[in-house]
């Protein structure tokens, strides 16, 4: 594994990659798109995502930086179960096992000596037992954090039963052999949280750094951020899957505790999920039916536009999540009201976002309505909006590129130094 002049050559397994999407989609394909700057990639992916992948280039042709794409899928029996499998990790483990010998094939076939698991990025969930004896990148990774009991209890049935077998799963790390192997096994690990580091055994967790998945993306050039008066009418908006640890029963408790202040602001909830019906019969109970909007999924175009359009940005999760919509406050200079996870949060301040420490659920509740109100002041948003493209412009994609290729230059030649 010589430092040349030649690119680096590196096998990138990034299952969840594809242009123009957010969340965990989003964090593979800007990766891949900034690694191949520097490094020479083959990335294995989906076969559903060759089509999207291929328009991009065809429309974006000096992007593609001489990417090698491995498109894999499961045989047609297996995918036809696919949609009646518990979730997406059943198939993705049969994805990753059946994937292996194309690993092994495509590595050995091009010399390569470094593999990179992107996405998946869970701690818990498997990854390539040949990849993981080369020189093995893991990352960024997270999916360790669990839901108290305090909070998880007000989630619909299945929300409740998948906290309750998370936080058994998450317990019994400490004596997982798997999960062990691949510490040892790794060589680099980006850990999206504090949560994730604490979790790595002591003895491998100087291989171990911070590192959030996301950066910013540049603002169209037309664009200037702009904090509307209160009695314009205001709108908050929240993002994400309706799970039941991205909080959003919290945002609604807590607007119905801050409504009396907030007579002239309205809040949108964007995004499907199971607990769609259970959010619903809230915001009934709560007598919000005129102040809180669910709108469902969304395009990225609909999406973008009410980012551009909304007065700030809620974001509630309870352990790291909605991480892309939270850059997002930078690209379009959006207020942002969260709570601290321990990893994405520490790239906001202060100046641009209220930052909440994690309390019990009826504090964090008020706490809540007390940022949402906050929010209201004209003076506050402007200056946090202001600060927010301030502190956007030191997070980019391309400085996020850069810092990639020198945390894994840097820990192979400490590899090659041993």
């Amino acid at each position: 594994m010589r430092m040349c002049e030649d690119k680096l050559k590196i096998f990138v397994s990034a299952y969840a990659c594809e242009p123009g999407k957010g969340s965990e989609i989003g964090v593979g394909w800007h990766w891949v798109l900034e690694m191949s700057k520097y490094f020479d990639l083959w990335v294995m992916t989906r076969a559903n995502n060759q089509k999207p992948i291929e328009d991009y280039f065809r429309e974006n042709p000096e992007e593609a930086n001489g990417i090698h794409w491995v498109y894999f899928d499961c045989p047609n029996y297996i995918k036809r179960f696919k949609h009646q499998m518990t979730g997406v990790r059943t198939y993705y483990t049969i994805w990753q096992h059946m994937a292996n010998k194309v690993v092994k094939d495509v590595m050995e076939a091009n010399e390569i000596p470094i593999f990179h698991l992107l996405t998946y990025g869970n701690a818990i969930w498997d990854i390539s037992a040949y990849g993981q004896k080369k020189f093995f990148v893991w990352g960024p990774t997270g999916g360790v954090d669990t839901i108290t009991r305090e909070f998880s209890k007000h989630y619909a049935w299945k929300h409740r039963m998948l906290e309750a077998v998370r936080r058994i799963v998450v317990s019994s790390m400490t004596i997982n052999p798997s999960f062990h192997k691949k510490c040892e096994n790794a060589d680099l690990i980006f850990c999206k949280a504090n949560s994730t580091m604490a979790m790595i055994p002591e003895k491998y967790r100087n291989k171990a750094i911070l590192f959030t998945d996301v950066a910013m993306e540049c603002a169209p050039t037309y664009f200037e951020p702009k904090a509307r008066d209160e009695s314009e009418g205001l709108t908050y908006i929240t993002v994400g899957r309706l799970d039941g640890w991205r909080g959003f029963d919290l945002l609604v408790e807590a607007f119905s505790i801050a409504e009396k202040e907030l007579s002239n602001v309205t809040m949108k909830i964007i995004g499907e999920g199971a607990e769609k019906k259970h959010l619903e019969m809230l915001i009934k109970k709560k007598g919000l039916d005129d102040k809180i909007t669910l709108i469902g999924q969304i395009s990225m175009s609909e999406y973008q536009s009410e980012m551009e359009n909304c007065d700030a940005v809620l974001n509630a999760c309870l352990k790291e999540g909605g991480v892309t919509n939270a850059f997002d406050c930078m690209k379009w200079g959006k207020p942002l009201l969260c709570i601290d996870t321990g990893g994405y949060t520490r790239n906001f301040d202060t100046e641009c976002a209220i930052i909440l420490n994690h309390a019990g659920r009826d504090e964090l509740i008020h706490q809540l309505a007390e940022g949402m109100i906050s929010l209201k002041s004209t003076e506050i948003r402007q200056k946090m909006s202001r600060a927010m493209v301030e502190k956007g412009q030191k997070i980019t994609w391309e400085i996020k590129g850069k810092n990639i290729r020198d945390e894994i230059v840097k820990a192979l030649e400490n590899k090659n130094a041993q």
